[in-house]
């Protein structure tokens, strides 16, 4: 009979990894809200820059606690809460941090009244980091003849959305009070569907602005690659002269130089032009999940981000790209360089080799001689030595003669010391190896 894994069963009795808790739950992590027509959302997202999430919880807890709800755990990175009046959600990322308030079934003038506008402005101006987006959206019935009056003159950018159940109208610009503008037309939307329509086009202004930030990194990056580049180009073009071959050491601290600030740069773009990278694909990925379908003489949100975002994102890949080439033609220029410095030095290994060899033969020769020397020097005073036992014997009164003795030790002398020398350089020899 199989177990009932129902949600009401209890938990097996088994050895659990002790992350599968929290990665379960992750997938569940920041539920979309639901969101009747008509509602007012204000989101502000802010930049970290160094925040820490300790001082961030800090101003949520006074934040809450002067509104009478409960403080975050310590360990949350999202929460919803009941303000009176509005409805409050906080996430945490990786960089940045979103507020995002909600008002439902609120009077007052499109994006004048706004839902961030029921909250006093004394913590408005406490939110903790930097502001990189903020961002008013209205969901209500309303005719698009109206557009003029909330977007100006400024040439708007709209779609159908969700199977034609709701259309979006933005113009992607900052207005008066600093803040963003969409317009989200409800033409059948459930509160689940309007939920989600919010969240995504709250988070495709988000990401576009984290996404941008990589930009201006992107721009200079290519300044420094630029003049890196004809810096390397000059070092090729000096180890492919021949007439500079003797400026070896020169080249290799020009090429070390340019190395080493190719790995700084590097080191200092790199997060920042792949974080670029990862928000544009959850930009596009946002933008298709809207399931556009175009209005007569108007611009889709993917049109405008294809014509106006892509081009930017294009430069940050090209920057990625141009870094990864420059550290290659260096690395290439690099074992050139080694290589030409390797022949260098077996070239001189060889004529220190044969340097060596010459001295050798040379001290062979001086050792041959020396030898020689030594043997004509040690029958010398060898033959002294029976010389004079000779004339000592004679002396004694034997029958010896001193010339006679010395004629016929002398070959035997000779003929002993040679082999004497030539078995001791034997053994000295054997004792080296």
């Amino acid at each position: 009979m199989m177990p009932d894994l129902t949600l009401d069963s209890p938990r097996p009795v088994l050895s659990e990894h002790p992350l599968r808790l929290a990665l379960a739950g992750e997938i569940h992590a920041r539920p979309f809200e639901s969101l009747p027509a008509p509602v007012r959302v204000s989101q502000v997202a802010m930049f970290h820059a160094g925040l820490e999430a300790t001082a961030e919880r800090a101003f949520l807890t006074a934040f809450l606690s002067a509104h009478a709800a409960p403080p975050p755990s310590p360990e949350a990175q999202h929460l919803v809460r009941s303000l009176g009046q509005v409805r409050f959600k906080w996430e945490r990322h990786s960089e940045f941090s979103t507020y995002t308030f909600m008002a439902f079934n609120a009077s007052g003038e499109p994006f004048v009244d706004t839902a961030l506008a029921l909250v006093a402005a004394a913590w408005q101006r406490r939110f903790p980091g930097q502001m990189m987006n903020a961002t008013h959206v209205e969901v209500f019935l309303a005719d698009t003849a109206t557009l003029a009056t909330w977007f100006g003159e400024a040439p708007q950018v709209g779609s159908r959305v969700l199977g034609g159940a709701g259309e979006v109208w933005t113009d992607f610009r900052l207005h008066a009070d600093g803040f963003g503008r969409i317009l989200v037309c409800d033409r059948g939307l459930t509160p689940g569907q309007t939920g989600r329509l919010v969240q995504r086009l709250l988070e495709i202004e988000t990401y576009r602005m984290m996404a941008l930030l990589g930009f201006p990194v992107a721009r200079q990056v290519s300044r420094e690659i630029g003049r890196m580049d004809q810096g390397l180009t000059d070092i090729i073009s000096a180890l492919a002269d021949p007439g500079l071959g003797g400026k070896d050491r020169d080249l290799l601290e020009r090429l070390t130089t340019l190395a080493a600030e190719a790995e700084r740069l590097d080191a200092g773009t790199s997060f920042r032009l792949s974080a670029a990278r990862a928000y544009h694909a959850i930009v596009t990925q946002r933008i298709g999940e809207l399931r556009e379908e175009r209005m007569q003489g108007v611009q889709t949100i993917a049109e405008f981000m294809g014509r106006r975002l892509t081009p930017a994102m294009k430069t940050c890949d090209s920057a990625v790209e141009r870094q990864q080439l420059l550290a290659r033609r260096a690395a290439r220029a690099g074992d050139l360089l080694r290589t030409r410095v390797d022949i260098a030095l077996e070239e001189k290994n060889r004529d220190l080799l044969h340097s060596m060899d010459q001295r050798a033969k040379v001290q062979l020769r001086m050792q041959e001689a020396v030898e020689g020397l030594s043997v004509a020097a040690i029958s010398y005073y060898a033959l002294g030595l029976v010389l004079y036992a000779a004339k000592g014997l004679k002396g004694a009164g034997l029958a010896v003669d001193p010339d006679v003795a010395a004629m016929i030790a002398l070959p035997v002398i000779v003929i002993g010391v040679i082999v004497g020398l030539r078995r001791l350089r034997k053994v000295l020899g054997h004792e080296e190896n």
